[in-house]
């Protein structure tokens, strides 16, 4: 069982940066890949990226490729995405989630974070 939580959404102003953290509870953290999904008003939630277990692997969506970047601390039970050069199109709900496997089908995430706002300003 893993519990997350969300932490560093809030308002910015496009081309700026926010970095989002996911706190987990749980022993077995560090054996789960981690990724992050967004959802925007009136869409589906999407993937945005992912990181195998430890961190050696990773995957963007296109869209947020060169502009997000996905990490994790295992010591610290945490997965972060910086977000730079934001854009008004990046304004979702963020969430983090974790995965039995390294992928980027949502069906696949097992466990889910209440997600944190990030909005991006023109």
């Amino acid at each position: 069982q893993v519990q997350l939580v969300e932490s560093g959404g809030g308002l910015v102003q496009a081309g700026g940066s926010l970095r989002l953290s996911c706190a987990a509870s749980g022993r077995t953290f560090s054996s789960y890949p981690m990724g992050w999904f967004r959802q925007a008003p009136g869409k589906e939630r999407e993937f945005v990226t992912a990181i195998s277990w430890n961190g050696g692997v990773s995957t963007y969506e296109d869209s947020v490729k060169g502009r997000f970047t996905i990490s994790r601390d295992n010591a610290k039970n945490t997965v972060y995405l910086q977000m730079n050069s934001l854009k008004p199109e990046d304004t979702a709900i963020y969430y983090c989630a974790a995965s039995p496997r390294f992928t980027t089908a949502l069906s696949a995430y097992a466990y889910w974070g209440q997600g944190t706002q990030v909005t991006v300003s023109s």
